[in-house]
Parts: C-alpha cells; structure tokens; sequence
C-alpha cells in the first residue's frame, strides 16, 4: 500500500483528495496539510511514497517545496494552472492533475505512481500487484497478471480477462497511463498484449490465451526487440 500527503492550502481541494484515496485500497493518506512549512517539518520526521502537492500557496510553492525534499517521494502536482506543466516535469513530477480533479484522472494517476513503485521495489512481475478500473459508475480492482490484453473497439477499450471483460472509455494513446509498461506490449494500433500471456508469435499475428492477435508492421520490430527475437 502506498502512504501519502497531500499539501494544499484550499480546505475543499484536500476534502477532494482524502475522499478519492478512501475509494481506493492501494492508497493510505497519512494526512493533509494547508500550511507547506508543517508538511516539511512532517516529512522531516516521516518517509511516505507519494505526495500530492500543490503549487501556488503562502510562504512556499509547491516547486520551492519540492526543491527542499531529499530524498524526494513520487510527486503528483494539483493545481488550476495549466502553465506550470512544463516546469514540473522538469522536476520529474510523476503526473500533474489540473482542477477540478475527476476521479477517473485521480486513479490514473495512483495506477502510475503503483507501477513506478511495482518496479522499484521487485525485479520479477508481481504476482498481485492491482490496479483499478472504471467502468460506467463501478470501479473494478483487477490484478495486472489477469489481464490478457487490451482491444480498442470505437471509443471504448475492452479489457480482456480470464474471469470476464471489463469495457472503459479509454483512449489507446494514454492506456500505459492505465497498465504498468514493464508488462504490456502495443502490438497493434487496436491492440496492447500482456506480455507474460503471449504463447506463440509468428510473422503477421501472436497467440494470447487461444486467441489471434494481429501485429501492425509499425510494431513489428518493436515487439521482437522487446522479446529478443532474432
């Protein structure tokens, strides 16, 4: 589970945060804080994976805050502003949520800061590291290793599993927002593979779970390279 603050100095905003977090079992919120110069003191004291963290506050902005952590924890900044991207990523923040935040973004993000913590954690796949998805007005926890592979169909994405598909409204561009990239492969401009169910592949197609995946010509060498196939 991954333990986080979040640091913003409007009340509603952490109200925001703290009620996506309790939708959310991979998450523990240690707490919120209005005043960053109490966050630091905080952190000072404790170590957490994640913060959440505001950018324009009194005394000290979120940047200036960041600049004081060592070493850092995961960074997702929240703010209204738009024009700081840029600066954050250049800070090697993990992902930057524009307000109002919609849940659907918040686990995005969290799935992201989980795989990045996944694979700095583990050097093999992990058995039962989850994710969430939603779909429709339900939230499904899924493991990673159940998912066999990711199908586009209109403006929808099809999530296939053993156990049964989950259908989200999705865009194949952000899917690696969605699934851990350490463990997916795009085969297709329609198709994401997980790579540990791939039991054959031949020149125009490979095999998942018994079923026919076709491989695009742009993704062709990619996917040998991936796998080391000479």
């Amino acid at each position: 589970m991954m333990t986080c603050i979040a640091i913003d100095d409007e009340p509603k905003a952490l109200e925001v945060i703290e009620r996506y977090c309790q939708k959310i079992s991979l998450t523990s919120l240690r707490a919120t804080f209005r005043e960053p110069l109490k966050a630091i003191e905080f952190l000072n004291r404790e170590k957490v994976d994640l913060i959440f963290l505001d950018i324009n506050m009194p005394d000290i902005s979120g940047m200036q805050l960041l600049q004081t952590l060592s070493p850092r924890p995961l960074i997702i900044f929240t703010t209204a502003y738009s024009q700081y991207a840029v600066e954050s990523y250049e800070l090697n923040a993990l992902d930057y949520l524009l307000k109002p935040v919609t849940f659907e973004r918040f686990l995005m993000a969290i799935n992201k800061a989980s795989a990045v913590l996944s694979s700095k954690n583990t050097t093999s796949p992990d058995e039962d590291a989850a994710i969430f998805i939603k779909s429709g007005p339900q939230t499904f926890r899924v493991r990673v290793s159940e998912i066999l592979y990711l199908e586009k169909n209109g403006n929808y994405i099809t999530l296939h599993r053993k156990e049964g598909n989950i259908l989200i409204r999705e865009n194949m561009g952000d899917i690696f927002d969605l699934v851990p990239p350490a463990d997916f492969i795009r085969v297709h401009k329609s198709y994401v593979v997980g790579i540990r169910h791939i039991s054959m592949i031949e020149v125009h197609q490979l095999i998942v779970n018994g079923e026919k995946i076709p491989i695009g010509s742009t993704y062709r060498d990619t996917l040998r390279d991936r796998l080391g196939i000479m």
